[in-house]
């Protein structure tokens, strides 16, 4: 029988300020020593040990204490330290690459975007050019004495746990090792599928205060679709994205919804892409695509048509919501999750076409009318990839904060 690890005091003091940490971002309101102890379960003094180090590590601050109640002494806040540390974003998708810079409390320190038509792009000359790109970025981070917790990376494709990028169709790259470009050995970042970094973007909570409202929960689960050229989807379970055995779980976009369909870029016939994808949309309402200025326009013409009645373009949405539909159900009839957050390109439609696509869906719900399905547009809809990267970057601190606070 194998030995169980043991569990030291560091081991320990680590874990509990990762909880701790994960307690104040996932509240909406500042808490204060007690309020802590009570949430977490820890001792008060053990939050007494915890909190100092926390403080003298730049990662929170005190707030002013409020009124002395009747019962006993003023309660001082706790806050998120916003210029403590900060993650890096990166990103390579179809319409571009840039880099985002987040702190904890959620605001973008540096951030650029370079729009380009990434088709059959060299990744050679893409990955140059972005890491002469965020070092602007990095400069940003240095001159206003931040700290970087970490750095995540974005790609439109198939990653792999140990730094490769399997392939990524609508960019025409296959089987490239990460770790052959500068940024990447230099930066370190946790590389993953695009759609599932902007899944993370929607959990509030996950790496950076969260904020009042919001579509989900800090613990909800929910399966998010992520629309442009491709499609691309995350399942997200009780707050925690599912990667799978190896890290490539929620394909959606070649899920086959016909078997006769058209052949898809990667080989299979009816795929969800080929009917609801940037490209198949304004192809098949007669709208010509071109260099990245004309795809745009291609779009917001396609959008023109569907809302003034053009009876093409409307055939052509009409028979992409069937086909999303269909692939929502399957998803959820497997998964057992009823909510789908529906980002990217189909944002721009609006509520009134998720509200259509969720009354073809629930009868196709093997729950219903006992499941209800719920079809929802992002809150976070501004590259989601790109600030999921970003998250994923700092949750190195809050998942091992004793590595940061012992240099501190």
């Amino acid at each position: 029988m194998a030995s169980l690890r043991s569990i030291n005091q560091d081991d320990l003091r680590n874990h509990n300020l990762s909880v701790v940490l994960d307690t104040m971002l996932r509240s909406v309101v500042p808490m204060s020593r007690a309020e802590l102890a009570k949430a977490t379960g820890l001792t008060k003094a053990t939050m007494s040990l915890l909190v100092p180090m926390l403080i003298s590590g730049g990662a929170v601050s005190e707030g002013i204490p409020s009124a002395m109640s009747a019962y006993g002494r003023p309660s001082t806040p706790l806050l998120i330290k916003g210029l403590g540390f900060c993650g890096i974003g990166l990103q390579i998708n179809t319409d571009g690459y840039g880099f985002t810079v987040l702190d904890m409390a959620g605001s973008t320190i540096a951030q650029r975007w370079i729009d380009e038509a990434m088709g059959e792009s060299d990744p050679d000359d893409i990955f140059m050019r972005l890491d002469d790109l965020v070092r602007e970025g990095e400069q940003i981070i240095s001159d206003r004495g931040m700290r970087v917790a970490g750095a995540g990376l974005a790609l439109p494709g198939l990653v792999t746990g140990d730094m490769r990028l399997l392939t990524a169709h609508n960019l025409g790259w296959e089987k490239l090792d990460l770790l052959s470009f500068d940024v990447v050995r230099r930066l370190h970042p946790v590389p993953g599928n695009e759609a599932n970094m902007a899944a993370l973007a929607q959990i509030p909570g996950y790496a950076t205060q969260r904020r009042q409202g919001g579509i989900v929960g800090p613990s909800d689960s929910f399966i998010y679709i992520s629309t442009d050229v491709g499609i691309g989807g995350a399942v997200v379970r009780q707050g925690k994205v599912v990667d799978g055995d190896h890290g490539f779980a929620g394909e959606l976009g070649h899920v086959s919804v016909s078997l006769d369909g058209p052949v898809c870029r990667c080989g299979r016939r009816g795929c969800l892409e080929s009917y609801a994808g940037r490209r198949a949309l304004v192809e098949s309402a007669g709208i010509s695509m071109g260099r990245q200025s004309t795809q745009i326009e291609a779009i917001d013409e396609l959008l023109k048509r569907w809302n003034s009645g053009d009876q093409r373009a409307m055939d052509v949405v009409d028979t992409a919501m069937t086909a999303m539909a269909s692939c929502m159900a399957s998803a959820i009839n497997i998964l057992d999750v009823d909510t789908v957050i529906l980002g990217g390109l189909w944002e721009r439609f609006g509520g009134s076409l998720a509200r259509r696509i969720e009354d073809r869906l629930s009868p196709q719900i093997l729950g219903f009318p006992e499941v209800q399905a719920h079809v929802l547009m992002p809150d976070i809809n501004t590259k989601p990839a790109l600030q999921g990267a970003a998250e994923v970057g700092l949750r190195r601190f809050i998942d091992h904060p004793l590595d940061f606070l012992e240099v501190a």
